[in-house]
């Protein structure tokens, strides 16, 4: 069985992310969407809510394509996490230059950590290349409309954090 890990912090999850995740469950048999836990970005969603609302959108992908998503919360080393999980490939997405270098960075302590594990880029696709949780919160908390950018269940569960 091949096994994906797809990490990140979802906060909140976006239509980019779920671009990446659609796609990826082409690739793996079973994906495993890895919530960090980390505190020092200090998410604007409990860990709770970040799960729940993950759990929710991939509920409606995996009603499509029948293919199997797990949500599982993770607060210790990415490599550790592939590990438990059972993953070797991990996914990343990639929407600009700069995420290159950083993920660039990230794949070269993984392999030195475990080689066995390998990392999968996906772009993002070209309607979602500029979407960013962050911005997405800025734009949330200003009153935008983030419709462009997120389901209407999460633009809901922005607009109930930032009245």
């Amino acid at each position: 069985m091949r096994i994906g890990l797809y990490p990140g912090t979802f906060d909140p999850i976006t239509l980019g992310h779920i671009d990446i995740i659609q796609r990826a469950m082409a690739l793996v048999d079973r994906l495993v969407i890895g919530v960090a836990i980390n505190r020092d970005k200090g998410p604007l969603f409990t860990l709770e809510e970040r799960v729940a609302m993950v759990e929710a959108e991939c509920a409606a992908i995996t009603a499509k394509t029948g293919g199997e998503i797990i949500v599982h919360p993770f607060e210790n080393l990415l490599i550790d996490c592939a590990r438990d999980v059972g993953a070797g490939i991990i996914v990343r997405g990639l929407r600009a230059v700069a995420d290159f270098e950083y993920e660039f960075q990230m794949v070269g302590m993984n392999r030195a950590l475990d080689a066995s594990i390998e990392t999968v880029f996906m772009m993002a696709d070209a309607r979602r290349q500029a979407i960013a949780s962050k911005l997405v919160k800025e734009i949330a908390r200003l009153g935008g409309d983030v419709s462009k950018f997120v389901t209407p269940p999460v633009a809901e569960a922005l607009g109930r954090k930032y009245g």
